[in-house]
C-alpha cells in the first residue's frame, strides 16, 4: 500500500491554514519526504484577521522544521486586483487585506455568498502560482476522515486537482490532538473536542454565536473590527447590510456586555450551531 503522504507527481501545493490539522498534515508530508522539492510550494494565506498565535504558530513550524512558509495576501495596486508576499514581521494583523477586498466590493460577504475565501485565499494562491509559471498543479486539502462531508469531486475546469492525504491515512479529530500534546510544541490556542474556536479569522460569521459571544468577552477589542464593518456600509433598499441575517456583531456585543458570565453556562441560551466552515484551501 503506498503512503498517503508521498508527494504526487508535478506541481503541488500545500495549503497552510495556520491550524492544528494542516500543521499535522504538513509535519507528515515532511516526514515521509524529507526536504521539499521546488515543485512543491508551502503557502499560508493572511486575511489580517487571523489571532497573533496563529502567526506565530505558522513562523514556528517553519523555524522548527526548516521549511519556507510564502506568506501571501490580496492586494490591489492601482486598483488591479493582485497578492504581495508579506513575512510574519510585515503580515497584516488589523484586517487591512480584508478591508480592502470589503471597500472594493462595496458590500459584505455573508453566509450565502462567502467571497472572502475564495478572494482573500483561494484566488490570492493561485494568482501566485500562475505569476510564477504554474499552469497545473495538486492542492493538498487538510480534510480528515471524520469530516468527510467536506471533501469535493475535482472541477475539470479548474487547474488542479485536489489531494487529501488526511482523508487518505484514515485521520481523525483524536490523531491530531494525540500528536499534539506530545509534540515540542504547539498552536497556543484552546481547542475543545477537536475544534479551535478561535482559529481561522478571529469574528468568522460563520462560527456559531456561542463562539463569537466568547469572543466578545474576551477579545472586544478584536470583535469591534466586524462591527464597524457592519456599522460603516450603507443601507440599501431599507435593509443594512450585515455578515449573518440572524444578527449583527453590534447588538451581540451589547447583549455580551449588559449580561454576566451565567449566559455561557446556559448552551439554551446561545445558538451553538455555525453556519459551516471556511474552506480556504486551494
Amino acid at each position: 500500500m503506498s503512503n498517503p503522504y508521498k508527494l504526487p507527481d508535478g506541481n503541488v501545493l500545500i495549503s497552510f491554514s495556520g491550524g492544528r490539522t494542516s500543521g499535522y498534515m504538513l509535519y507528515k508530508i515532511l516526514e515521509t519526504n524529507g526536504e521539499l522539492p521546488e515543485r512543491c510550494k508551502v503557502v499560508f494565506a493572511n486575511t489580517g484577521r487571523e489571532m497573533p498565535e496563529t502567526l506565530d504558530f505558522v513562523q514556528r513550524c517553519s523555524d522548527e522544521w526548516g521549511l519556507e512558509i510564502i506568506w501571501l495576501e490580496y492586494d490591489r495596486p492601482n486598483e488591479k486586483v493582485s497578492y504581495k508576499e508579506v513575512d510574519f514581521k510585515s503580515a497584516s494583523r488589523n484586517g487591512e487585506p480584508f478591508e480592502l477586498l470589503i471597500n472594493h466590493k462595496k458590500g459584505l460577504p455573508n453566509v450565502l455568498v462567502r467571497f472572502c475565501t475564495q478572494e482573500l485565499k483561494i484566488r490570492t494562491m493561485k494568482r501566485y502560482l500562475v505569476s510564477h509559471g504554474w499552469r497545473n498543479w495538486h492542492s493538498c486539502i487538510g480534510i480528515r476522515a471524520d469530516e468527510s462531508r467536506r471533501i469535493k469531486p475535482d472541477d475539470n475546469k479548474e487547474r488542479f486537482k485536489k489531494w487529501y492525504p488526511l482523508f487518505d491515512a484514515q485521520v481523525t479529530k483524536h490523531t491530531i490532538t494525540s500528536f499534539w500534546e506530545s509534540h515540542p510544541f504547539d498552536l497556543n490556542l484552546f481547542a475543545k473536542n477537536g475544534q479551535t474556536a478561535k482559529g481561522n479569522c478571529d469574528g468568522c460569521f460563520l462560527k456559531s454565536e456561542a463562539t463569537l459571544a466568547m469572543m466578545w468577552r474576551e477579545h472586544p477589542d478584536r470583535m469591534r473590527w466586524w462591527a464597524n464593518m457592519e456599522d460603516s456600509q450603507p443601507i440599501r433598499n431599507n435593509k443594512k447590510q450585515v455578515f449573518n441575517p440572524t444578527r449583527t456583531f453590534s447588538g451581540l456585543g451589547d447583549f455580551v456586555e449588559r449580561q454576566g458570565d451565567w449566559i455561557f453556562d446556559d448552551e439554551a441560551l446561545l445558538c451553538q450551531a455555525d453556519d459551516g466552515e471556511c474552506t480556504g484551501d486551494l
